[in-house]
């Protein structure tokens, strides 16, 4: 009797599907060529694929449940308690961390160091984030009971909607991947990479919600560079004092020194002082390459009429911003009244740090 035709036992070497349903390839099985630059390169993009792909199906899963989760945080009145154990504790504490930093205050709190003594930082007015991948981790089992009988509502991130811990959940937010982004689909990655991204999708939301200015950034994070692009205004960079300006009915003759020596932008201005437009070192050179005797030429025939201009009180950051923009070298500073006070430059405002 004829033996019957039977296919191959499948391997994980055939292929596998990521989180968003595309089929990837999978990575080398141990006895194949791995070490190669071509398969290292290979086996990076495969993971950072995966990990892509499943935060775009978590995007699309995005639903009234999210919004539920942002009411809860916003209801309470006290902090956000932050709460997880192994890698989902690590995302725990990053989460906490931009809340905190983003207007909304936050702990994070190991669940067995609460359930030994910690559990003191917790008021009936606080709200709780418990992160968790299975859904059933006793630790936080354990700790959402006392949260429960405290009164604390729960807002649960897992990668298990149906587990234990989503029956006592005031919201869910699902995070559930098909698959790790490691070869033996254990180590957390692509499920540690979702459930942080829903933990900055919460933080960015409620900072829409409470109206968190640039200003409330700056107040949070003084110190370093960070500090210095979200505080520093421009009157502290500018050159000010004794800038020279042409009227506008000056000669082209008239700003070839001051052009020279303020490092190629002079702001034109009415009698009043106000800024009617700006001649620059490029409109000089260009008027000398079409006209020989250019000496007599009024200014106002190659100034750049409604220049750009930074008020003071404008961030630094933001003058910076707008000359990379608008591929300008530098910016007259006014007032009020369009009053010249001075001329940010784009090599002062490097020097300073906010680029």
């Amino acid at each position: 009797m004829q033996g019957a035709m039977t296919s191959p036992p499948k391997t994980r070497a055939a292929g596998k599907a990521d989180a968003g349903g595309t089929r990837t390839r999978s990575p080398s099985l141990p006895g194949e060529d791995a070490g190669t630059a071509a398969s290292a390169i290979a086996e990076a993009a495969r993971v950072l694929r995966a990990e892509g792909g499943a935060l775009l199906h978590l995007a699309e899963r995005i639903d009234r449940t999210f919004v539920d989760a942002v009411e809860t945080v916003l209801a309470a009145s006290g902090r956000v308690i932050v709460s997880g154990v192994g890698k989902s504790g690590i995302v725990g504490r990053k989460i906490a961390a931009t809340l905190t930093s983003t207007g909304t205050s936050a702990s994070f709190l190991h669940p067995v160091e609460g359930l030994h003594g910690d559990l003191g930082v917790v008021s009936r007015q606080d709200v709780a984030v418990l992160v968790s991948k299975s859904g059933d981790t006793e630790e936080l089992a354990r700790l959402a009971g006392y949260l429960l009988r405290y009164g604390v509502p729960i807002v649960l991130i897992t990668g298990n909607p149906r587990a234990p811990l989503a029956r006592h959940a005031t919201a869910v937010l699902d995070c559930s991947v098909a698959e790790e982004a490691c070869p033996l689909d254990l180590a957390p990655t692509t499920s540690t990479t979702a459930a942080m991204a829903m933990g900055d999708a919460l933080a960015i939301v409620l900072l829409r919600r409470r109206g968190f200015e640039p200003a409330d950034f700056a107040r949070l994070h003084p110190g370093g560079a960070l500090g210095r692009r979200l505080t520093l205004r421009v009157e502290e960079v500018m050159v000010g004092e004794g800038y020279p300006s042409l009227l506008e009915d000056a000669l082209v003759r008239d700003c070839i020194v001051p052009l020279a020596h303020m490092r190629g932008t002079v702001p034109i201005v009415d009698e009043r002082d106000r800024v009617v437009g700006v001649v620059t070192a490029g409109d000089l050179t260009r008027l000398m390459e079409r006209e020989p005797d250019f000496l007599h030429i009024p200014i106002r025939a190659i100034m750049s009429p409604e220049p750009r201009l930074a008020r003071l009180g404008t961030l630094a950051s933001a003058s910076a911003r707008e000359m990379e923009e608008h591929g300008v070298m530098a910016l007259p500073v006014v007032d009020a009244r369009d009053r010249l006070r001075g001329v940010v430059h784009l090599h002062d405002l490097m020097r300073s740090g906010v680029l």
